[in-house]
């Protein structure tokens, strides 16, 4: 098993320059790196094979999903999922009077997301949840001057806002659109706020690479074009920086809150609150042109899963999961990350 001191964390900044067509969550962040590490071969010291042979027992990069990072009053924070607990838990009722607990509780649905400091230790006693306008106004009051002045007077409440892309299918020997498969139709894609970043955590193991090798392999994807509808336009994105930060740690914690879907170890956890999530996944470059271009479908729990272990020694690894193989029918090394960093959290008081 590999050892806590082994894998070193960092925070990578994200910029995105267009919209995109696929989720920046971290399974899928991991499977790109992987393309880019299969066409240069200095990615991974002894190459993909090497490290992809060893990935069920021991990771070389757990990457998170893509987080808003807003500044507020000159001090970072990150805009989390508002953990998968039950609402009872996150906002205990302090009034005895039915209809104002009810009135309170639709007002405590809004609020989706849960600002972390930059310790990423999360105190449910003193969690701060925002709604999605909470959050337009930090990031409306974060923005430059000459950006504001352009963004004052519009009605823009989301910070990721999901629009539709039209499309259009020519029929070759027609040279027009036309009915059924050659029809036009539409596919959604999500915008960013203005100016937004986006944290995404990784933890690498240093036998296998270091940060900028895996940052070189971002700006390639970001370059290229990640995702859905690359060829495009969509996908686009720069980085920021990427330090190296501190594995998150709390005195107490019985609990962990992802960052990242996963697919939980079977035994080590005796109680669990997370969103299913499945992924349809479907290869990349070469493969995606071959006789099996999709891969078997995974069952996940999305990112903002609260987990209980039964033995704290899982507290020794700073990630939790396991990967997911017999994935393909086209190329039988294909793994999937199941793993997800998290981040330490206590529910008992």
């Amino acid at each position: 098993r590999l050892r806590r001191s082994a894998l070193k964390f960092y925070e990578i900044i994200v910029k995105p320059l267009s919209g995109l067509g696929t989720p920046l969550k971290g399974d899928t962040l991991f499977g790109h790196v992987c393309w880019q590490a299969r066409y240069d071969s200095m990615l991974l010291n002894g190459g993909l094979d090497k490290w992809i042979a060893a990935y069920g027992e021991r990771p070389f990069a757990v990457f998170s999903s893509a987080w808003p990072k807003l500044w507020i009053e000159g001090k970072a924070f990150y805009a989390l999922k508002r953990p998968d607990l039950p609402l009872s838990l996150l906002f205990p009722a302090a009034d005895k009077n039915r209809k104002i607990r009810m009135a309170d509780r639709k007002e405590e649905e809004k609020k989706k997301w849960l600002l972390v400091g930059e310790d990423l230790c999360i105190d449910l006693k003193a969690a701060e949840y925002k709604s999605e306008s909470d959050l337009t106004l930090l990031a409306f009051g974060a923005l430059t001057d000459e950006t504001r002045r352009v963004m004052r007077g519009r009605d823009i409440k989301q910070l990721l806002m999901t629009s539709n892309q039209p499309h259009n299918t020519i029929d070759r020997e027609t040279q027009t659109t036309g009915e059924g498969m050659f029809a036009p139709f539409s596919m959604p894609a999500t915008y960013f706020y203005p100016e937004l970043e986006l944290a995404v955590f990784v933890l690498i193991d240093e036998e296998a690479t270091d940060i900028e090798k895996v940052r070189s392999a971002l700006e390639a994807i970001g370059a290229r074009g990640f995702g859905r509808d690359a060829s495009t336009g969509l996908g686009r994105f720069d980085l920021g920086d990427g330090d190296e930060i501190n594995v998150p740690s709390l005195e107490g914690a019985d609990a962990c809150y992802t960052l990242a879907p996963a697919v939980p170890q079977k035994g080590l956890f005796h109680d669990s609150s997370f969103t299913p999530f499945t992924r349809f996944g479907r290869h990349g470059d070469v493969l995606a042109v071959s006789a099996a271009p999709f891969k078997n479908p995974v069952i996940m729990a999305d990112e903002g899963a609260v987990f209980v272990p039964g033995d704290m020694a899982v507290f020794d690894k700073p990630y939790l999961g396991s990967a997911v193989c017999n994935l393909s029918k086209s190329d039988p090394r294909t793994v999937a990350q199941g793993y997800a960093p998290y981040l330490p959290l206590k529910l008992e008081a």
